[in-house]
């Protein structure tokens, strides 16, 4: 559908623009062609080292982990790299979580449709790492959620030696952990004791692979 756009094409196919770039984060724009919606990141438009170095990596890591994700309901489809600076995924109708208990409040069986949706995931050897944003988690028009914005995501590959598979173990229960936290916001009664206890259960071992995991998940942060 997208194939062949150019960056020179983006201000014709244009529908809006989410956020405008700024000295480290991209163009998001709203694009549309033959009557298909699409989003698009766009690092074309940040500063000439930034935008060939950083830019091109975290564009060919987040187009890498839609690649994986291929197939995966509740994810939204890849169409593509555009110039090797820019990334163009489908639009998914819905809103996000962010701020949404305030008016709102969502159905367990919503909660259960995401560990759904994290257990794909994780099967395909990915971890998002970043899903207590509650901005990286949308309500679908069709009631199911689905997670968007795979930048600061992690593969199995790059972390399985020891003991750095350990922290990317720890990615992972991140992950669960923000479902929990999503829940608690939502329908607390619905989250079990034991769920709770886990969640704010902190060991002394738990601390130092979260201070690594951190560590790892903040310089990926402070480019997308």
């Amino acid at each position: 559908m997208f194939n062949g756009l150019k960056l020179s094409d983006l201000p014709l196919v244009n529908c809006g623009v989410l956020r405008k770039a700024s000295n480290t984060r991209p163009t998001i724009w709203i694009v549309e062609k033959n009557g298909v919606r699409a989003v698009v990141k766009d690092f074309s438009g940040n500063r000439f080292l930034f935008r060939n170095i950083v830019g091109r990596f975290l564009i060919w890591r987040e187009a890498k982990a839609y690649r994986k994700l291929r197939g995966v309901r509740g994810v939204a489809e890849f169409f593509g790299v555009v110039d090797g600076l820019a990334l163009v995924v489908e639009e998914i109708p819905g809103r996000s979580l962010e701020n949404l208990e305030k008016e709102m409040q969502l159905p367990h069986t919503f909660f259960e449709s995401m560990e759904t949706l994290v257990a794909a995931f994780h099967r395909r050897g990915l971890a998002h790492c970043d899903l207590k944003r509650a901005p990286n988690t949308l309500l679908g028009s069709d009631g199911m959620p689905y997670v968007v914005d795979w930048a600061a995501s992690i593969s199995r590959g790059e972390l399985w030696l020891p003991p750095f598979n350990l922290v990317f173990r720890r990615f992972m229960l991140d992950d669960e952990m923000a479902i929990v936290k999503l829940a608690l916001r939502h329908c607390p009664e619905r989250v079990s004791a034991e769920r709770k206890a886990r969640y704010h259960y902190r060991s002394w071992g738990e601390k130092k692979v979260r201070a690594i995991r951190d560590r790892l998940r903040e310089l990926l942060q402070k480019a997308v």
